[in-house]
């Protein structure tokens, strides 16, 4: 019996076959393999790389959802054009190293996250994750319907319309697709998030301005201070905009749910980079945008997102507010397409159940049921009349920062496992940065937690 068998094999029950979904995979694999055997034309080369894509695209663009999108316009907004621009670049760096290894321990083992620390962890760290997981992911998920009541106000629909219909389809599409056509639909949902650099570009940003910003001067000139309880908070949010533990849920099964090898690994990550570069693009674009002309508003830094959207059109006028508008609609799908996807997967993971999106709903109720009963909880909530968006939005992305480390921690340990991964596991330089990272993250949520309790003690 191999090491990975006896790794994950039940003690107390025999292994359970998910038939279905393995045809399926199995379907998806031998079109890779005949794409890879085709003679190596450009048009075979194409059709390969665009098979292979899919996991580093949805959770770097997913990333950029409707809280993110309102959390770079509330930077822009407070600091206008300033070291928030280039900080996006290091950022995208640390993203790629966290996702980075999502991809390997899930093409190594051909197991989910939630699935791999419940089963080499315990049931309390399992369950521990797990709860972490749901609750991060249902108070994102109000975020993203934050963004779709925002936006259909713009259009002068009834959010009591536009948020029952987006639930529907986000759910149906999670339900009613296998996973080939789950991806191309989210895929093709996804491409639309970068309609915000175009938005960047048609505003006439000031580019002198911007390029003092990756090289000193003015434009690091933060009011305030390094330690002002508003930096902090922007820092912590755009943290936890940029990594969250639903990502790492998310890539990891996704890559197994796919039915990537370790024979993918190189051509996944180039997937995320091109993801990640999306990511910075599109939140850069957003900074910019909101930097140039809701800067100096009064109140900018507590602007939600209808004033964000609304002043976007006093100063660009009605068109850019509604390509603004569809952005944010945009984002709030794509992330509630890609993060109940999460909650289904990893609570199939922990109740050993079958989990993949290429079951059918009948054969695997409790894998379905926990995502739709989360997202249904988030957007019955977003249909209160009176939910404090700017508030909630913020809080949410610090609290991803503040679950981060824990996250972190578990997958690190995991990709140090040599019995797991073998030759695959972390080079001494991805544990220094990680290491680092996780440093950072709890640094920040110390000096966030001291100038909120002690607001004069730094």
């Amino acid at each position: 019996m191999s090491v990975e068998s006896k790794l994950f094999m039940p003690e107390t029950t025999p292994p359970v076959t998910y038939t279905e979904g393995l045809e399926q995979r199995l379907r998806d694999r031998l079109h890779i393999q005949r794409l890879r055997a085709a003679p190596k034309s450009v048009g075979n080369r194409l059709a390969l790389g665009f098979a292979l894509i899919g996991p580093g695209l949805l959770v770097m663009l997913g990333d950029n959802d409707a809280g993110g999108v309102i959390t770079y316009a509330q930077t822009g907004a407070t600091y206008g054009i300033s070291l928030f621009i280039p900080m996006m670049i290091p950022l995208g760096f640390i993203a790629y190293l966290v996702q980075e290894m999502t991809i390997r321990l899930g093409a190594v083992t051909r197991r989910g996250h939630a699935e791999m620390i419940w089963k080499r962890y315990g049931a309390f760290w399992g369950a521990f994750s797990l709860i972490d997981l749901v609750v991060a992911n249902i108070l994102t998920l109000m975020t993203e319907f934050i963004g779709i009541r925002v936006a259909s106000g713009i259009f002068h629909v009834s959010y009591l319309i536009t948020i029952p219909l987006a639930f529907a389809f986000i759910v149906g599409v999670l339900v009613f697709l296998n996973y080939s056509k789950w991806e191309r639909v989210s895929l093709l949902i996804a491409a639309f998030n970068v309609i915000f650099i175009p938005l960047a570009l048609v505003s006439h940003p000031d580019w002198s301005a911007i390029g003092q910003t990756f090289t000193g001067g003015a434009g690091w000139v933060l009011p305030g201070g390094l330690l002002s309880a508003s930096f902090l908070i922007l820092i912590s949010a755009n943290f936890g905009t940029t990594i969250a533990p639903w990502q790492l849920f998310f890539q990891q099964s996704c890559v197994v749910d796919k039915g990537l090898l370790t024979k993918d690994i190189a051509a996944s990550r180039r997937d995320l980079m091109l993801g990640v570069t999306g990511m910075v693009c599109v939140a850069i674009s957003i900074i910019v945008i909101a930097g140039q002309y809701l800067h100096g508003l009064p109140n900018a830094s507590s602007l939600d997102d209808h004033a964000v959207v609304t002043g976007i059109g006093t100063k660009l006028g009605q068109g850019a507010m509604i390509v603004f508008a569809l952005g944010l609609l945009e984002a709030g799908i794509i992330a509630s397409i890609v993060i109940s996807a999460s909650t289904a997967w990893a609570i199939g993971e922990a109740l050993d159940v079958p989990r993949s999106v290429n079951v059918s709903p009948r054969r695997s109720l409790y894998f379905y049921a926990p995502a739709v009963v989360g997202t249904a909880i988030a957007a019955i909530v977003l249909m209160l009349p009176h939910v404090p968006v700017g508030f909630l939005n913020l809080t949410v992305q610090v609290i991803a920062t503040v679950f981060m480390p824990a996250a972190m921690l578990f997958l690190l340990m995991l990709l140090n496992d040599k019995e797991l991964l073998g030759e695959h596991v972390n080079t001494p330089v991805r544990n220094a940065l990680s290491i680092g990272v996780m440093v950072m993250l709890i640094g920040c949520n110390a000096l966030y937690g001291i100038s909120t309790v002690f607001p004069h003690a730094l």
